[in-house]
């Protein structure tokens, strides 16, 4: 099971009822933090959610409003007794950028690994998650991420059975290892059937559409994605500062197939965004607001 929790949803500046936009998901009894806006700290802290067990944290891109809560959070963390190392992924430029930042938090109890994408496209395996980060088109160096767990194929006890491999090792063979005994050879194929469906939760801010986003959010059980605007007037704005409207994320979930669409980064001229939500679901049925503390558990299909 993966627990997704949608911290913030404001753009640019935070308000008394809209933190800035960062996500944080569990598990196997780790998290993962994407973005970290002034006042991601309370964020948490309302969740009721821990900072201590955050493995790694994703950054989009280094505007204000996704990294200045780091130096406090990473204070926290420190004082909250943590000693295992923390994995920072983010576009070029990330050992500069926390370098700066944590001059005003240079003491810590644990490592700080720095992980720099200069890639169009970067996937990484942490915490029994893999990472996909893919470029987007902002108007600095911007990226999206995929969170996937991947599921392997049904155990079939008949084939283990048939191909009379002891018992012993059906479980390193479920895990997807390969062991030789006796001078044969077991693979995880003798025993398994086709990977089956895993989670994917996909999280994307401060773009324009690209088809990068469509093809890594593709068949995503959750894609949460920016929609600063959602006044049709406001496309030439969208456009000028690399946003994206309510209409645009709605059209990259269909293209993408996704099953649920959350939207979030709203700018902070916008009210009554529910008001909206008619004209988008009739371009994504799935469609629907994010708001601060909004979460889910996304757990695999049966099967």
């Amino acid at each position: 099971m993966l627990d997704v929790c949608l911290l913030g949803t404001g753009g640019m500046l935070p308000l008394p009822n809209r933190w800035l936009t960062a996500l944080m998901a569990r598990y196997n009894g780790s998290s993962l933090l994407i973005d970290c806006g002034e006042g991601t700290q309370v964020a948490i802290r309302e969740k009721g959610w821990s900072f201590k067990p955050i493995d790694v944290i994703c950054f989009t891109h280094y505007h204000a409003d996704h990294i200045s809560g780091l130096p406090g959070l990473l204070l926290t963390m420190g004082n909250a007794e943590r000693t295992e190392p923390l994995t920072m992924i983010g576009p070029r430029g990330l050992e500069r950028v926390v370098g700066a930042l944590r001059v005003i938090a240079p003491e810590l109890p644990f490592e700080i690994r720095l992980v720099e994408l200069t890639e169009a496209e970067e996937t990484f395996e942490q915490m029994g998650c893999r990472i996909h980060a893919f470029r987007v088109n902002h108007n600095i160096a911007c990226y999206g991420y995929s969170v996937e767990i991947p599921r392997a194929g049904r155990f079939y006890v008949d084939r283990a059975e048939e191909n009379g491999i002891p018992k012993r090792l059906w479980s390193l063979l479920q895990h997807g290892q390969t062991v030789e005994e006796d001078g044969r050879t077991y693979t995880p194929d003798m025993v398994l059937g086709p990977p089956r469906k895993g989670i994917k939760v996909t999280y994307c801010t401060d773009t324009r559409p690209t088809e990068s986003i469509v093809r890594a959010a593709y068949a995503s059980d959750l894609l949460v994605c920016e929609g600063m605007y959602a006044e049709e007037e406001k496309l030439k704005k969208a456009k000028q500062y690399k946003h994206m409207t309510f209409y645009e994320a709605a059209e990259i979930a269909r293209k993408a197939e996704a099953k649920e669409l959350w939207l979030t980064h709203f700018s902070p001229s916008l009210i009554r965004a529910e008001a909206y939500l008619p004209k988008v679901r009739q371009i994504f049925e799935a469609a629907s607001l994010g708001f601060d503390g909004r979460s889910a558990e996304l757990d695999f299909e049966e099967g």
